[in-house]
């Protein structure tokens, strides 16, 4: 018999993806640093505020400050676990595509540009696809000239690398 966890055991990260890199880690320690420094001596100090009220099981203004104390305090969680497990991606000049690289290829005639990252910085509408994604995963390790076919959607399409950065 398998025990359900509660939803505060998970952080919510699911299966959770390290690499990052440097700038997106950095964004992580200032953020980091404004919860400890700003953020969480602010939040104890309306917690005690409301306590001075008196009746905690019907102060519902204490109740919603312990409440967002508590998610600044998981936050910080989050951030110092993900800080200590990251794997800071090395942008390393090579002529095989890896994690970090830009790519340009071809794929029905027109072209386009992906850089590949970790899955905590994807954005696919600025071309930052995940090295977990099928395109990512598929174009990781070869070289330029490659052709690589990768089936999307019950598709097989065909990317040629044209450039890797």
């Amino acid at each position: 018999m398998q025990i359900p966890k509660r939803k505060s055991e998970n952080n919510g990260q699911g299966n959770y993806d390290p690499h990052i890199t440097s700038q997106r880690a950095d964004e992580m320690r200032k953020e980091l640093e404004r919860l400890i420094k700003i953020s969480r001596p602010r939040a104890s100090n309306e917690v005690a505020e409301h306590a001075k009220l008196g009746d905690f099981s019907e102060n519902a203004a204490y109740q919603m400050a312990k409440g967002k104390l508590r998610s600044i305090n998981n936050r910080i969680l989050i951030l110092q676990d993900k800080l200590n497990n990251a794997i800071i991606i090395e942008c390393v000049p090579s002529n095989c595509l890896q994690l970090g690289s830009q790519v340009t290829v071809e794929v029905n005639g027109q072209r386009k540009i992906y850089t590949i990252l970790g899955s905590q910085e994807t954005n696919p509408q600025q071309g930052i696809i995940s090295h977990l994604s099928p395109i990512g995963k598929a174009l990781l390790g070869h070289k330029i000239n490659d052709e690589v076919e990768i089936e999307i959607n019950g598709q097989n399409l065909k990317y040629k690398i044209i450039k890797i950065e």
